[in-house]
């Protein structure tokens, strides 16, 4: 076979094996997401025992949620490094010992170091991998796979939280703790499963443990070594991916405060105690039918091309439910509240990380995954901290949902019109070749975000992956690669 004709290996399966991934996803997102609010039900019983306030006794949850996002890039590099399976495995133990060590404790600090630092960092080490090995597995289907792995989100939260309650009231906090450390363990079984696709297409190699995690590899042609970024950094001038970071940002700064302020605000506006905590039953039961009703719509051939407009409108959406509801005080506008914001709330976690893979493609995927969840922890210990400290200090929930709606809605505003400012420019110029027959597909959008392109020798951001066998007189200054328009995915 010469140099001229590369041939590219099958791609993604968009099923098999893949259904078993995406359940073990759908597990794992449950855990990340889910685990952390769970643990909530505990703090009574931990404030009586160790005699601390409310907000030293939510730092545990604080602290499990930092590192979940915190600790991103770190997962990047471990999983290049090692593959996803051996990552998920050692992620899985980790957060059951945890949980299990946190059973035993007898300060709050030892609670912060096993329960927060342990278990954030395992359920981190299981997140990631996750959805990297999901895109591996899907393509065409890979807007609806999202949606169905995001769901496991309100379907855990959903059930964690009632059956801490009746691990409390049977067994204590301690004994609580420790048979959820054991729930855990099912990490572990959702990482066995994770094993590479038998055909990952053109990425051309695969780690020592034999996972092919979407790493970033440069070979230099005369020597044939293969030289390993552990986490490619070089995304971040990828102007995809600089639209998405900033939108993700401002959009973390106010998401998620209006679901931890909910309870309290209907409270103050005379809801009884049980209806109040109902509210929150409201949004999670909208949001696991929204997710993957929403990740199918994504998927269609219409709207996939522009899921980037779909997610900043899901992101208007549920920024303007927040202003429109700021002054609800009645029960009956409370519920229309849930039942709109749990809606938009989960086309948004649908859309994010799909849009995230489409800008940048499933080869950078692992490294943009862990810097820009490293953002958005920073922004989580921005916003919902700011948002309390206010509702102190000013003794009033309304500003909180007005500011909570404008930073999310102009995070929204800003996606849309960075899309079609940045992403979206007319050509200037007479179409390339490779450009003929519709290449602005828009599912990766590179056609259109690289039109100013890195020097010879970078990776491009996705979609079209050629594998160059160059030849042995072959230098590195010779990078011709014909792009044929029946050749694009």
């Amino acid at each position: 076979m010469g140099a001229s004709s590369p041939r590219r290996g099958p791609g993604p399966p968009d099923g098999g094996w893949g259904w078993a991934v995406l359940s073990a996803c759908f597990v794992i997102t449950g855990f990340a997401y889910g685990f952390p609010k769970a643990v909530s039900v505990f703090f009574r019983a931990l404030m009586r025992d160790f005699g601390a306030g409310y907000s030293d006794t939510a730092w545990v949850s604080s602290i499990m949620l930092a590192m979940l996002y915190g600790t991103g890039p770190v997962s990047s590099i471990l999983v290049t490094r090692f593959g996803c399976r051996p990552v998920m495995l050692v992620g899985g133990l980790l957060a059951s010992a945890g949980m299990i060590l946190a059973s035993f404790a007898t300060r709050l600090l030892e609670l912060y170091l096993t329960a927060g630092v342990l278990t954030g960092l395992g359920l981190a080490l299981n997140f990631q991998p996750s959805l990297i090995m999901l895109g591996l597995y899907f393509e065409r289907r890979r807007p609806l796979a999202n949606g169905l792995a995001a769901a496991g989100s309100p379907v855990f939260l959903s059930a964690l939280s009632p059956l801490g309650q009746q691990l409390l009231e049977h067994f204590g906090w301690r004994g609580g703790f420790l048979l959820l450390g054991g729930l855990l363990l099912n990490c572990c079984a959702c990482g066995a499963v994770m094993r590479p696709p038998p055909g990952p297409g053109p990425r051309p190699r695969r780690d020592s443990a034999g996972d092919a995690p979407g790493e970033a590899e440069e070979e230099a042609p005369s020597s044939g070594r293969t030289r390993r970024r552990l986490l490619d950094v070089t995304v971040c001038a990828d102007r995809a991916f600089a639209v998405y970071a900033v939108t993700k940002f401002l959009m973390a700064l106010g998401l998620f405060v209006p679901a931890i302020l909910l309870v309290n605000y209907a409270k103050d506006a005379g809801v009884p105690d049980s209806e109040a905590a109902f509210l929150l039953s409201i949004v999670g039961f909208v949001d696991i039918v929204a997710r993957p009703a929403c990740g199918a719509l994504a998927g269609l051939a219409r709207l996939r091309p522009h899921v980037a407009y779909l997610f900043s409108l899901a992101l208007m959406a549920n920024g303007l439910t927040d202003l429109s509801s700021a002054r609800a005080r009645t029960y009956g506008a409370l519920v229309a509240f849930c039942i709109a914001f749990g809606l938009s709330y989960g086309m948004v976690g649908a859309l994010q990380f799909e849009v995230l893979m489409a800008a940048v493609g499933a080869p950078r995927f692992p490294s943009a995954l862990g810097l820009v969840l490293l953002l958005e922890a920073v922004a989580v210990l921005i916003g919902p901290p700011s948002a309390g400290r206010l509702v102190d200090a000013l003794k009033n929930y309304e500003i909180i949902f007005y500011l909570a709606g404008s930073e999310v809605a102009l995070a929204g505003i800003f996606m849309a019109v960075a899309t079609n400012c940045c992403l979206r420019r007319p050509k200037d110029g007479p179409p390339s070749p490779g450009t003929e027959g519709g290449a602005g597909d828009g599912e990766e959008a590179e056609a259109e975000v690289d039109s100013d392109l890195p020097p010879a020798g970078t990776e491009e951001p996705g979609g079209l992956e050629a594998v160059e066998v160059p030849s042995p007189g072959a230098g590195p200054s010779q990078p011709e690669v014909k792009v044929e328009p029946g050749l694009d995915s």
